[in-house]
């Protein structure tokens, strides 16, 4: 990531929008990186296939935080 002005930038916040862009409205998304990150916060979810990312090489493994799940803090 990185600052462009008042903005961010890079291929994280690029991945990151196309992944939001995927989810239906209340859905939160998440790559198999985030879920592999995220081992031990007690978050669960559902695997939701690979997709393709406009702008990003290869096929990503997308996940869906399953509901019910507390919020964190």
């Amino acid at each position: 990531m990185r600052a462009i002005g008042d903005d961010i930038g890079g291929i994280a916040v690029h991945i990151a929008s196309r992944v939001e862009g995927l989810a239906t409205p209340g859905e939160v998304m998440a790559t198999s990186t985030v879920k592999d990150l995220s081992i031990g916060s007690g978050l669960s979810f559902v695997n939701r296939g690979e997709e393709s990312l406009k702008g990003v090489p290869g096929e990503w493994r997308l996940f869906a935080v399953e509901e019910g799940v507390p919020a964190l803090g």
